[in-house]
C-alpha cells in the first residue's frame, strides 16, 4: 500500500466543499414565517385611522376596542410560543412553521371580510398564535441546518425578515385599503408553505427521532455531495446523546438560576422598552402629535420609521461581534432614554390632551380633523420632525442593542440543560409584558396624554443601563465554557477583563 501509513483516514468525504445554495433556500423559504409575523403585529398602525375615517360605523372603535385590537396578537403570540415548545419535539420544526399557516391564513381571512369588530379581534389573536409558532421555531430551524461558516449571519435572517415584514406594511398601507392589506398578508403564507414542502427537516430533529438515514441525506443536501456531512452528522448525534435533562433541584445552584434571572429580567426589560406598543400604534402616535401643519403625513412618518428600522437592524447584525455586547446595551439604552426624554417634552409642551385617536366626536378626533386642514393650509414648521426623529432615534437605538442582544445573550449564558425550559419562561414572560403594555399604552394617552407612556419608557430605559451594570456579563470573546465557568464560581456579578 504505497502513499497510506496509520494516520490515513479509510474513509474519505469529499474535499469539504460546502455548496450553500440549497441551504440558502431552505432558509428563505423558513423565514418567509418572519415576514408574515413582522406584517401581522404592526397590521394595525395604518388600519385604526382608516376605519375611523371609515363609513361603516359598525368597524368605528372606541379607545378600549382599539386596545384590544393592538394588544390581542400579542396575547395569541403567547399561546403561540408555548404551542411550539411541543410541536418543536413532537412534529418537527419544518412541520411546526407550516403549521402556523393554518391560524395566519384563517386570521387575515377574518380580518379581510370583517363585519363586526370581533371578527377583527379573532382574525388578530389567530395571527398572534402563527407568529408565536413561526418567532420560536424558526430560529431553531435556521440554526439547525446551518453550518458554523454562515450560522452567524443566517441567524440574523429572521429578525431581519420580520423587519422587512413590517416595513411592507407600512409601505402597502400608504395606498391599499385596510381590507386588502389582509389579502396582501395571504401571499407569503402560501409561498412559504409550497417552498417547505420541498425542504428537509432539521437534522438534529432526526437524529433525536432516531431517523439517522434521513438525517444523513437532509445534511448531504443541504451540504452538498463534496462536503464532510458525514463527519457533522457525527458532530450532532454526540451532542444528542449527551444532553442532560434540567431537574428541579439543579435551579438552586447558581450555574442554573443565575443566568435563568439574567435571562428572564431582559426579556421583561426589553419589553418595558415601550418597542411593541409603539410599532403597533406607529401612524396613531403620529396622528397625535399633528396638532398644528407637519412637513409629513403621519402614514409617511411611519413608513420612514419602518425603513429606519431595517437600516438599524443591518447595521447592528455588522456590529454584534465587533462591539461588544455591554457596550452595545449601553449606548442602545442611552439613545432610548434620549429620544424618549425628547419625546416626553415635545408632547408635554404642546398643546396636545391625547385623548381618544377613534372615537368620532372625542377631542382627539375634532383635533385630527384640525390638522388635517393645517396640513394642507399651513406652512409646516421644522419643530414637528421632533416626534418623527425621536422615534427613529428610540427603534435605532432599540435595533442596535436591546433588540437582538437580549436573544443573543440567552443563547450564549444559558446552560445547555436548561435551554428548552428558560426559552418557554422566557417567550411567555416577553408576550405576556408585551400584551399588557399594549393593552395600557392607549388608555394612559387617552386619560393622561401622550407624554405619559414616553415618561415612563425613558425610567425604563435608566433601569436598563443600571441593569446592565450590574448584572450582565460580557461574553464577547469568551467561549462557552468560559461562560459557564464564571456561573459556577461565587466571584462579584461582572467579569473583569483580563
Amino acid at each position: 500500500m504505497v502513499g497510506h501509513n496509520e494516520a490515513t483516514p479509510l474513509l474519505v468525504n469529499g474535499s469539504n466543499q460546502i455548496r450553500n445554495g440549497w441551504l440558502f433556500l431552505a432558509v428563505f423559504s423558513a423565514v418567509l414565517g418572519n415576514f408574515v409575523f413582522g406584517f401581522a403585529m404592526v397590521y394595525p398602525s395604518p388600519v385604526i385611522p382608516q376605519l375611523r375615517n371609515g363609513q361603516d360605523t359598525r368597524l368605528r372603535m372606541d379607545v378600549h376596542q382599539v386596545s384590544w385590537f393592538g394588544s390581542i396578537f400579542t396575547l395569541g403570540a403567547a399561546v403561540g410560543g408555548l404551542s411550539a415548545m411541543l410541536l418543536n419535539d413532537k412534529i418537527g420544526r419544518k412541520l411546526s412553521i407550516m403549521m402556523s399557516a393554518v391560524p395566519s391564513t384563517a386570521g387575515f381571512l377574518l380580518m379581510g371580510a370583517a363585519q363586526n369588530i370581533w371578527m377583527l379581534l379573532l382574525g388578530r389573536f389567530l395571527t398572534g398564535i402563527a407568529g408565536g409558532i413561526t418567532a420560536s421555531s424558526i430560529p431553531v430551524y435556521v440554526s439547525e441546518i446551518s453550518h458554523p461558516g454562515v450560522r452567524g449571519g443566517l441567524g440574523s435572517c429572521p429578525q431581519i425578515t420580520a423587519v422587512f415584514g413590517s416595513l411592507a406594511l407600512y409601505a402597502f398601507g400608504l395606498k391599499l385599503p385596510w381590507r386588502w392589506l389582509a389579502v396582501v398578508g395571504e401571499v407569503p403564507v402560501l409561498v412559504m408553505v409550497i417552498l417547505l414542502s420541498f425542504m428537509p427537516n432539521s437534522p438534529r430533529y432526526l437524529i433525536i427521532c432516531g431517523k439517522r438515514d434521513e438525517a444523513c441525506r437532509a445534511l448531504k443536501w443541504l451540504r452538498g455531495e463534496e462536503s464532510e456531512y458525514m463527519g457533522e452528522l457525527m458532530k450532532i448525534e454526540r451532542g444528542v446523546t449527551s444532553q442532560v435533562g434540567l431537574q428541579w433541584s439543579d435551579l438552586k445552584s447558581p450555574f442554573f438560576y443565575k443566568p435563568i434571572l439574567i435571562s428572564v429580567f431582559m426579556r421583561f426589560l426589553q419589553q418595558m422598552t415601550g418597542v411593541t406598543p409603539i410599532l403597533v400604534y406607529l401612524e396613531p402616535i403620529f396622528h397625535n402629535v399633528s396638532r398644528s401643519a407637519v412637513l409629513l403625513e403621519p402614514k409617511y412618518d411611519a413608513a420612514l420609521v419602518g425603513a429606519v428600522r431595517l437600516f438599524s437592524v443591518i447595521i447592528a447584525a455588522s456590529l454584534m461581534d465587533k462591539a461588544g455586547r455591554k457596550a452595545l446595551l449601553y449606548t442602545s439604552g442611552f439613545l432610548m432614554f434620549l429620544a424618549s426624554l425628547a419625546m416626553t417634552i415635545y408632547t408635554h409642551m404642546t398643546i396636545c390632551d391625547g385623548r381618544n385617536v377613534t372615537a368620532e366626536g372625542s377631542p382627539t378626533h375634532s383635533l385630527l380633523t384640525e390638522a388635517a386642514g393645517a396640513v394642507k393650509g399651513s406652512i409646516p414648521d421644522p419643530i414637528t420632525l421632533v416626534p418623527l426623529i425621536s422615534t427613529m432615534v428610540i427603534i435605532f437605538g432599540y435595533a442596535m442593542g436591546w433588540g437582538p442582544i437580549t436573544w443573543l445573550l440567552m443563547s450564549e449564558v444559558l446552560p445547555l440543560g436548561a435551554r428548552g425550559v428558560a426559552s418557554g419562561l422566557c417567550v411567555v414572560v416577553s408576550w405576556v409584558t408585551a400584551f399588557a403594555l399594549t393593552q395600557l399604552f392607549m388608555h394612559v394617552v387617552d386619560a393622561l396624554g401622550l407624554f405619559a407612556p414616553f415618561l415612563f419608557f425613558c425610567v425604563v430605559c435608566v433601569v436598563n443601563i443600571i441593569f446592565t451594570a450590574v448584572c450582565v456579563p460580557e461574553t464577547k470573546g469568551r467561549t462557552l465554557e468560559e461562560i459557564e465557568n464564571y456561573f459556577r464560581t461565587g466571584r462579584s456579578f461582572t467579569i473583569i477583563e483580563s
